[in-house]
């Protein structure tokens, strides 16, 4: 609930797709606009309405939306990927969420993201990840808080930067 409206988590449909789309843009502006200064923040625009509808059509993956009063106020995509050699484990990853601000800390998140995991048990995952950018520490709290532990450190530099490295 937020206040005394209901929150409604379900999967998206082919309707739903724009919205989700206006939201990504949301998200790639907020997010990576902020943190990225190489992520193409027009993606959205450009090639996000073929691929939610691809995600929210595939086998192995969702497109989850929130709705509250009849209007989208927040998506979360993922997908599962089948063992092989390497990590013979089903996987699943939890590869993008967003709410809008004025819904934020009222369960939305925390709804898609549960809706998110039974779907994952439904397809036989065995293990969840997600990826968030390091000083978006309020995406890492929530994600902690629903379980989440940090298991990799991506490292990146700029080749530019290879002129102040004293010892390599």
């Amino acid at each position: 609930m937020v206040g005394e409206k209901v929150i409604l988590v379900r999967k998206a449909t082919q309707k739903e797709i724009q919205a989700v789309v206006d939201l990504s843009i949301a998200l790639f502006r907020e997010d990576a606009g902020q943190r990225d200064p190489f992520m193409n923040l027009n993606w959205p625009r450009q090639e996000g309405k073929e691929y939610y509808t691809g995600m929210a059509l595939g086998e192995d993956s969702v497109c989850l939306i929130a709705e509250v009063d009849g209007a989208v106020v927040g998506f979360l995509t993922g997908y599962t990927s089948k063992p092989d050699s390497l990590r013979p484990v089903q996987l699943a990853e939890l590869e993008s969420m967003f709410v809008e601000r004025e819904f934020r800390g009222q369960q939305v998140g925390t709804r898609l993201a549960t809706g998110f995991l039974a779907w994952c048990q439904e397809k036989g995952a065995q293990r969840v990840s997600v990826t968030a950018y390091a000083s978006n520490v309020r995406a890492v709290e929530f994600y902690r808080r629903l379980g989440f532990e940090p298991r990799n450190v991506t490292l990146e530099m700029s080749l530019e930067d290879l002129d102040n490295v004293t010892s390599l």
